[in-house]
């Protein structure tokens, strides 16, 4: 009596999303066959692991080609054809024995799914059954927590590797869309979105329910990370309006610390976008969240800039409850910002699990030395003139090592409303290193509206003039100025230093 061929779908990824049946036809099967790549992964077979039992014969069924090329006579559609009717021929020969064969497929078995292939070359011959699984698309409209499509809405599901202007004018025509195999073909989906007037409405998941997941708006991706295993979606044009968060997943939560640059948008890096797109929370300094564009399904965690523990405590604890956490600062968080305050916190025994990440951000240093030349062009510190949270006498004996050493020295809240003095004193002893001619750069709220830079000396810097929101950079006995044929002042440090 011959066996019988079932196609069991395990939907998106995660393990607890396969269902009953399958879980229960894959421990009883003989046979256990799943497509794979050349390096012989599969990720069916990863997702149906828990559900294997000892003693079951596996075939796994190797494609000679995926994005290829290939010299079969047949070119790829020919190497493709004459593979599947090979390893058709394998699983009914498993089936003639008498054996029961599963083959897995990703999602839904007919959805997309190289199962079909199987099938139409089987089906006829044998006793075959398919089992549905959750699709790529449904998880991924849950992933987003907004609805595919309401009451007369349609729904087009789309294949990336459309023509970009077919693909404009079937988006253009729909209410809601899923576009499937990206991949390659995502600079391509993504321009026929904005030619069909859809890419703010458009959404990105990558993996999804699986811990490699990732989501955002299609136009905060970068091309460059953009994996097979990854859909764009058109979610319900009545979801515009849906604001709710969706619900943590536990044990999925993390903390990532994003800087933003010094100031707008165009100082964003794409990872940084990327990551502030995936998040669930964001959390920050109110006017740097407030930098943060919006999206709907996010809450917003606004605060003083005086709590960086509480703001810390706060992520973590939201991370821990599954949520995926943004803590966002100004310039590099790395630099006297959130995530040495993160670190700090993560290290209490309660949040020793919750996975932290920092995302690099331009720093203000780098901005107001781009806007006056290159003064960073040799060895130089960092040091801030704050001492809420340092003496000030450490202050003073960092300053006069950097002066001693003759480095270059970008000096990070130089003042306040309630500090004046400081700069003044720092300035004094700078003076007893360095002479009255020596560059300074004085850059204020740089890449924002209210941008100022000029080139002065250390001799002529007034401390009256700077505030909280000005950044200088003070340079070596190397460094220099130059006037440029317009009239404009430039400053740099040149990378060799005298013997």
């Amino acid at each position: 009596m011959a066996g019988r061929l079932f196609g069991v779908g395990l939907g998106p990824g995660d393990p607890e999303l396969v269902t009953v049946k399958a879980a229960r036809l894959i421990g009883a099967a003989d046979v256990i066959a799943y497509h794979a790549a050349r390096h012989g992964r599969s990720n069916a077979r990863a997702i149906a692991a828990r559900y294997l039992r000892e003693g079951q014969l596996e075939e796994p069924l190797i494609y000679p080609v995926t994005t290829e090329t290939t010299d079969h006579p047949g070119g790829y559609q020919g190497a493709i054809d004459e593979f599947y009717a090979q390893s058709a021929e394998r699983l009914a020969a498993h089936l003639d024995a008498g054996r029961d064969v599963v083959v897995l497929a990703e999602g839904d078995p007919f959805f997309y799914g190289s199962y079909m292939h199987m099938h139409k070359r089987l089906a006829d011959r044998y006793e075959a059954q398919v089992v549905p699984g959750v699709t790529s698309v449904s998880a991924a409209s849950a992933v987003l927590g907004r609805p595919l499509m309401e009451r007369d809405e349609t729904l087009t599901v789309l294949p990336g590797t459309l023509p970009p202007a077919e693909l404009a004018a079937r988006l253009a025509g729909t209410d809601s869309a899923a576009i499937m195999k990206l991949g390659r073909t995502f600079p391509g989906v993504r321009d026929a979105l904005e030619q069909a007037g859809r890419l703010d409405d458009a959404w990105y998941v990558e993996r999804a329910t699986t811990d490699r997941e990732r989501h955002g708006r299609i136009a905060d991706i970068d091309p460059a990370t953009v994996p097979y295993f990854s859909l764009a979606l058109l979610p319900s044009r009545a979801a515009a309006s849906f604001s709710e968060a969706p619900a943590p997943r536990p044990g999925g939560g993390g903390v990532t610390v994003i800087g933003l640059g010094p100031a707008g948008p165009g100082w964003l890096t794409p990872e940084a976008r990327s990551a502030l797109a995936a998040a669930d929370d964001v959390v920050g300094y109110g006017p740097y969240v407030d930098r943060v564009p919006r999206h709907p399904r996010q809450r917003r965690h606004p605060s003083d800039n005086r709590v960086e523990a509480e703001r810390a405590a706060f992520a973590l604890d939201l991370a821990k409850r599954g949520h995926r956490v943004a803590v966002v600062s100004s310039g590099d968080p790395g630099v006297f910002a959130m995530a040495a305050a993160v670190l700090e916190a993560a290290e209490d025994p309660q949040w020793k699990d919750v996975p932290v990440r920092v995302v690099p951000g331009l720093t203000a240093a780098q901005a107001v030395a781009s806007r006056v030349g290159a003064p960073l062009g040799h060895d130089f510190c960092v040091l801030s003139l704050s001492d809420r949270l340092k003496p000030w006498e450490v202050i003073e004996s960092r300053l006069t090592a950097a002066a001693g050493a003759d480095l270059v020295i970008a000096i990070y809240n130089p003042a306040s409303q309630s500090r004046k003095e400081q700069l003044v004193r720092a300035r004094e002893l700078l003076l007893e290193w360095r002479d009255p001619a020596t560059p300074v750069a004085v850059g204020r709220d740089v890449g924002g509206p209210e941008e100022s830079v000029r080139v002065t000396t250390l001799g002529e810097l007034d401390p009256a003039t700077i505030d909280m929101r000005c950044l200088l950079i003070v340079g070596s006995s190397q460094t220099r100025m130059a006037t440029r044929g317009d009239g404009t002042t430039q400053m740099y440090t040149p990378r060799h230093y005298p013997a």
